[in-house]
């Protein structure tokens, strides 16, 4: 194992479990997460950091690319991230769902990969179709790389939402006024973080 792991477990147990036990020894029995953040697997982005939480306040799932498989999906494949959402909104009563996208994200670049450059990853292939509509309505503009990488970007956290208003129980929850549903976009070169108007 690399020694800066270890070094790191030594420092975390030192410093900062050291300065914030009280928040762990709540936390030793219970859970109450205010927030189910839906993000990308991606090294880059840390979820806590970004949003300024303390442990026990986010519930957390990051698969590639922040992709929500629609409802129906869900009775063949992509078990994970469906069985996630339903234990954070169901079971946990969660008030928030945050889809966070983020720039440079090679999951949707991955979308415009050649299928057989794709072959030798099957299960990143079938996971990526579920961004094929992103894929689609993206490709019928005439835009530039960097134009087509920001819109598909953004464009996938749009889509993702639509595929959480799949589910049943959080459209019910969502009318009801008990949850609300937020599209983050983070860049990372320069710390900005865009909340989607869905006015």
């Amino acid at each position: 194992m690399d020694q800066r792991l270890l070094n790191g477990v030594i420092k975390f147990k030192e410093e900062y479990f050291n300065k914030h036990k009280e928040i762990f020894m709540d936390l030793a029995h219970k859970q109450a997460p205010h927030t189910l953040y839906i993000g990308c697997s991606d090294s880059r982005i840390v979820p806590d950091v970004i949003a300024h939480t303390s442990p026990g306040e986010l519930f957390v799932v990051r698969n590639i690319a922040n992709m929500v498989p629609p409802y129906e999906a869900n009775r063949y494949t992509y078990k994970c991230t469906a069985s996630v959402i339903e234990y954070a909104v169901e079971f946990l009563r969660v008030k928030n769902i945050i889809v966070c996208g983020h720039s440079n994200c090679g999951g949707c670049k991955a979308l415009y990969y050649p299928q057989e450059k794709l072959d030798q990853l099957p299960n990143v292939k079938e996971w990526l179709k579920l961004g094929e509509d992103v894929k689609n309505r993206v490709l019928a503009k005439n835009l530039s790389p960097a134009e087509r990488e920001f819109q598909t970007e953004q464009l996938n956290v749009l889509q993702q939402i639509d595929n959480l208003l799949t589910y049943p129980f959080i459209k019910k929850k969502v009318k009801n006024k008990e949850i609300e549903i937020h599209g983050w976009y983070y860049i990372i070169e320069n710390g900005d973080v865009f909340d989607y108007n869905f006015q």
